[in-house]
């Protein structure tokens, strides 16, 4: 079980904190680890996380603990609430550590709440906690999250089990691809040069409609994505970009394509791809789509 606390949400900043709870095939907890990290920045939101600059000042850079929390991770599979949030933070100081994580799964909580038809409310880590009987005690530290997780996981195991049901595992991909792509006017392994200050860049071809299922990927078919993916969801997108595809940020009558893992989620693109008919596939299906897509006409 992982929790991190963070200076935000961004790609630029920063894990404040780190805790792992390592459980056994069973659920039940091996050991548990915890650090504070000096994120090199403002902490940001102190008021969430507890973590003032004065209280970090003094705590190892995120190299410094990168071997130390990797042991406890290698081998593992990666467990977190919202998992692909601390799966991406974790690669991205890996990646700024010069290093990658070595982690090859990792499973959400949500997902698997959704897979065993949990009747919560929302899916916050209180309700899921609320559910179980599971005590939080300090919200928002990262070894009191990663603890409460780990309550709330061995039961839910132990329901997958007695259903006989798959995990909803999916797999992590380091973020060394990155280095592939080049910033505009700056050397390779930069800021990423699709986006100009945080935005997609338009696509440069008129949509030629909705994908046949069967058939290739033009160039201009709009695409969107929801849900959690195994590759970072930017670098899917640029993926997306490079082969002519325009990215959208919802779901409406003129979209070509939804990307999903979780076509069965209750959320608002799954819901309007039904409504309208568009076409839904995977991340792997779409991977594969993305190999044998028409190329873009020549500039």
């Amino acid at each position: 079980m992982v929790d991190v606390e963070t200076t935000g949400l961004g790609r630029d900043d920063r894990i404040v904190s780190v805790a792992v709870y390592q459980l056994g095939a069973r659920g039940d907890v091996e050991d548990h680890w915890y650090s504070v990290v000096n994120p090199q920045r403002d902490p940001g939101p102190t008021w969430i996380h507890g973590l003032t600059a004065e209280m970090l000042a003094d705590a190892p850079l995120f190299a410094d603990i990168a071997g130390e929390l990797g042991q406890r991770l290698t081998g593992r599979v990666l467990v977190a609430h919202n998992a692909v949030f601390d799966w991406t933070m974790l690669a991205r100081e890996y990646a700024r550590a010069g290093g990658a994580p070595p982690v090859e799964q990792r499973l959400c909580t949500i997902r698997l709440s959704k897979v065993l038809g949990l009747p919560l409310k929302n899916h916050k880590l209180e309700t899921l906690a609320a559910y179980f009987g599971v005590a939080q005690r300090r919200a928002h530290h990262a070894l009191d999250d990663a603890r409460v997780l780990a309550e709330a996981f061995r039961p839910s195991l132990h329901r997958a089990a007695a259903r006989r049901l798959a995990l909803p595992l999916l797999s992590c991909v380091p973020l060394s691809e990155w280095a592939a792509v080049p910033a505009p006017g700056g050397p390779r392994g930069g800021r990423q040069g699709w986006r100009s200050g945080g935005r997609r860049r338009p696509c440069p071809y008129p949509n030629p409609g909705r994908y046949e299922p069967g058939g290739r990927l033009m160039p201009g078919m709009r695409v969107a994505f929801s849900g959690d993916t195994a590759v970072e969801r930017d670098l899917l997108e640029e993926r997306a970009c490079a082969a002519g595809l325009g990215v959208t940020n919802g779901v409406t009558r003129t979209t070509s394509l939804l990307v999903t893992n979780d076509p069965d989620a209750v959320t608002s693109k799954v819901l309007k791809a039904k409504t309208y008919g568009t076409p839904v596939v995977d991340e792997a299906e779409f991977t594969r789509l993305l190999a044998d897509a028409a190329p873009p006409p020549e500039a």
